[in-house]
């Protein structure tokens, strides 16, 4: 064979064999890719977060009906437990749209059957709706809407005596007042000496905002950290409902709804971030479908009290056991999965 050909041969054989080679590498790299995406879903998502059965004994709370000042209840309560008992506050309302929604108290010995407090409704004259509690230290923190989506807060040293602090102020990053119009559905966090609220606007978006007064707030950005989409479970409208801290990761439970009008349908789902900035999806969402919203995971241990050395009462030690709460128009629980 001609010194040419031999050459053209062997530079033809050269390449066929690193075109072998390297489809061999591109393959052992998708592999290693599709192993350890898996492996880093299971351990940003564990099961302990993310798998839960309906309780048989469905709902576990609802509204009194008819002739009741809490006929009905609407959106996210809150539940919170100490070594014996467990506190359910919700917000109670006629049925009507244009009924005040005032708060509830309720308490259980299991979290399962619930005993409405004689004392309700705990403030008659002021509206409580979409409601949350953050403890520190010996001060109960509740974060709700009052009328038209405004966001308020109030304290209180039992859970039962509220004192209205007044509504929040939110700034951008600018420090310019966000324009006006709702933002609601409030869910603090508070760690280290400093407080941290996401709240939505019209269910558009979710946005967060820093503070050091519980006063005036900023954005840490101006655009939102959790938007709809791209899934359809949550592509037309988002609000978050709590923030928790596991395994040293922050972990936000929130509900979506894909129906582009009403009535919606909403789904509980969950998001996890290391900077409460950043949101990544969990993959199998939705949680929970079939239209239950404003889920929430309480410790079956104990929420109330701050294990020894946790930063925030929100922040739960290894290992923890959840269940999750799913709580309009009525509280379902969901367990762990056996």
């Amino acid at each position: 064979m001609p010194t040419d050909e031999r050459l053209r041969s062997l530079i033809q054989f050269n390449s066929f064999r690193w075109n072998l080679v390297a489809c061999a590498a591109l393959i052992l790299f998708a592999a290693v890719l599709s192993a350890r995406e898996p492996a880093e879903t299971a351990a940003e998502f564990p099961d302990v977060l993310t798998q839960f059965e309906p309780c048989q004994t469905n709902p576990v709370f609802s509204g009194a009906g008819e002739g009741h000042w809490d006929a009905r209840i609407r959106e996210r309560g809150w539940i919170l437990h100490d070594a014996k008992i467990w506190h359910l506050w919700y917000t109670g309302y006629d049925g009507t749209r244009e009924g005040i929604k005032r708060l509830g108290h309720a308490t259980s010995e299991d979290g399962l059957h619930w005993t409405r407090d004689r004392r309700n409704p705990l403030d008659p004259e002021v509206w409580i709706e979409d409601m949350m509690i953050v403890r520190n230290e010996d001060t109960l923190y509740m974060f709700a809407e009052g009328r038209s989506d405004q966001t308020r807060w109030f304290t209180s040293p039992d859970g039962v005596v509220w004192k209205d602090q007044g509504a929040i102020d939110i700034r951008d990053t600018l420090g310019k007042p966000i324009p006006p119009g709702p933002y609601g559905t409030p869910t603090a966090w508070h760690e280290r000496g400093k407080w941290y609220l996401l709240y939505e606007r019209g269910d558009r978006g979710v946005w967060l905002a820093t503070s050091n007064n519980l006063k005036v707030w900023t954005h840490a950005q101006d655009e939102p950290v959790l938007q709809p989409g791209p899934d359809n479970y949550d592509s037309h409208m988002i609000a978050a409902n709590q923030v928790i801290k596991y395994a040293g990761r922050y972990y936000c439970y929130y509900h979506g709804s894909g129906t582009p009008v009403a009535p919606r349908s909403w789904t509980t789902n969950l998001a996890v971030s290391t900077d409460l900035i950043h949101w990544k999806k969990y993959p199998s969402n939705p949680l929970v479908s079939g239209n239950r919203s404003s889920g929430i995971v309480v410790s079956t241990e104990t929420s109330f009290v701050d294990p020894i050395g946790i930063q925030s009462p929100f922040e739960f030690p290894l290992p923890s056991r959840f269940r999750l709460y799913t709580m309009h128009d009525q509280v379902e629980a969901f367990l762990p999965e056996k």
